[in-house]
This record gives C-alpha cells, structure tokens and sequence, in this order.
C-alpha cells in the first residue's frame, strides 16, 4: 500500500481542439504550483507555431511549459520517446515539490504515459515497411489506412489516413506479430500504473459550439500568419515529413500548387479540424477514468479546482 501510494501525482487535461485546455491549464498551475507538459504530438516542434496552436509566452503567463518547441521539424519523434521524455518531467517536477499539468490533445501520448507502456523492441523489418510505404505512394494514403482497418479498426479509428507513418507502423506490427497497437498496448501495460492521475477532459455540451470555436480558431490562425507558415511547411515537404502531414498544413498545398483557392483550402482546414476534434472525442470517451468538463459551465473553473483538491487530498 505505501508503494502504491508514494506513485506521483499527475493531472491530465485533455479533449478536442479548440476546448480551452491552455487556458484551463494555465489558470490550475497558477492556483495548485502547476507545471505543464505538453501532450500534443506537434507543438514540439520548433518553429511550427500558429498550424499547431502552439501557446505563445503571453498565454503562458510565466507558467514552466515542457516538451513544447525543442526539435526541428525533420526529426521523427515515436510515442517511446515521448513517455521517456515526459516520465522525466514528470520527475523533476514532482522533486520540486510542484503539480505536473499533462495537457494536450494527443490521446496517445497521454494514456500510454498514464498507463505506464513499456515499448518493447519489436525487431523492424527494413524491407516490409519500404514495401508498405511504396503501397501508399501508388495506392494512396486512404487505401493503406484501409488495410489498416481490417486488421485493427479500433486503431483506425485513432489515426488520421494522412498519417502515414502511424498506419505504416501498425501495418508493420500486424504483419510482423499478428497484434494489433491495442493488443500490443495491454499486454505492454504493468498492472500498477506508474502515476496516481486525475483526468480532466474538455469539451462542449453542444457539437455545434464546438465547431463555431473550431472554425473562429482557423480564421484567426490565418490572420495570424498560417499561410505564410504552411508553404515554409510545403516548401520543405520532404525534409518535414511529419509536418507535411498534420492537419493545418496539408489543406494549404493545393493554394501553392494553384490547384484551389484560399478560400476553398481554409474551408478544407475546418472541415478537417472538425473531423480531427470527432475522432479526440472518441478517444478520450474511452477513458473510462475521465471527467468530463464543459466549457459552457460558469464554474468550469471551480469544479476543476474542487476535483484537484480532492485529488491531492487523497
């Protein structure tokens, strides 16, 4: 028992997009000694900061955020290397007697820190996965993601069909093992987690709110710059092949390649965040040990403090 309760204290904030986690983040460690690590698989790349709605210094209010804005966007950077990483904050923090605030969208990254996965070394197979990448470059990247989906739809579900790297991986893994991400993830899982966490999860009561912020968010990255951003993105393509990929990027390339107008790829944009916030939504709704928080509550901000409170008590 006393094992078990020496594990650190962790508060994870997730949810979709445009939801208010920085904001919500920032206001917590400002009121329990919080320190944010960031959860979202973009923002840690330099120089990708209005696409991915990275917090700019005056958001963060003097706030210590981790793991946000330290690797340049050619460099892969795999679910292992995010857990290590974060374990480490995770760590430092709690060391210095403060609250480490796991906040981002990227389910992922999330649940495997929480659950404590140990990747284990899965002898890759150079060969298998050029094939596999050959696949999607003659059959289209949609094609692979459906052979994904026959295999490990629960996985499908999770990543987006542009994410070729993931879909290849999973391929890789099935053909490989014969386990799919889910059944490699439980079986890699300890039966004491490593972190006693409280998960806070963001979203709107009404779907249709949610999409109004979704789409006021992507007017004002474009008054912010994005274009400008995304043909760095375009221009750079095959060096940045994880960027090249994500969602507020990818939408831009036919406007570069004067294959569709502004207006058409910014609507592209939204439609895609839309379809992106749906499939965070699926996530996070699987977490059974998530509490939901809605941003049209007036006191979001107290029963989040009220839950902390209790949580730290325990």
């Amino acid at each position: 028992m006393d094992a078990l309760c020496d594990r650190p204290k962790v508060v994870a904030i997730g949810g979709p997009t445009a939801t208010g986690k920085t904001a919500l983040s920032v206001a917590l460690a400002q009121k329990f000694h919080g320190e944010v690590i960031n959860a979202d698989s973009m923002q840690i790349y330099r120089g990708l900061s209005i696409g991915t709605a990275k917090p700019p210094p005056e958001e963060r209010q003097g706030v210590p955020h981790h793991l946000f804005d330290f690797l340049p966007p050619e460099q892969p950077y795999s679910v292992a290397d995010y857990v290590a990483a974060a374990a480490r904050q995770i760590e430092q923090i709690t060391a210095r007697g403060n609250l480490p605030l796991l906040t981002g969208g990227t389910g992922l990254y999330i649940t495997s820190l929480l659950r404590g996965v140990k990747f284990g070394a899965v002898q890759a197979d150079p060969d298998l996965r050029s094939r596999l990448q050959r696949e999607a470059q003659t059959l289209g990247a949609q094609a692979l993601h459906e052979r994904l989906r026959a295999v490990d739809p629960a996985y499908a579900d999770q990543v987006h069909p542009n994410n070729v790297t993931r879909v290849v991986r999973a391929l890789e893994l099935y053909e490989l093992t014969g386990q799919t991400k889910e059944v490699q993830r439980q079986a890699s899982c300890p039966e004491t987690p490593p972190y006693r966490a409280l998960c806070l999860c963001l979203t709107c009561r009404d779907r249709s709110l949610l999409y109004q912020r979704i789409d006021r968010r992507v007017d004002q990255m474009l008054a912010d710059g994005l274009l400008e951003e995304a043909e760095l993105v375009w221009r750079n393509r095959e060096r940045y092949c994880t960027a090249a990929q994500a969602i507020g990027y990818k939408e831009f390339f036919p406007y570069f390649e004067q294959t569709q107008t502004l207006a058409e790829c910014a609507a592209r944009l939204k439609q895609a965040t839309r379809r992106y916030a749906k499939r965070q939504l699926t996530w996070f709704r699987h977490q059974s040990d998530a509490v939901w928080l809605y941003v049209e509550d007036a006191d979001l901000l107290e029963r989040a403090c009220g839950l902390i409170r209790n949580f730290l008590e325990e």
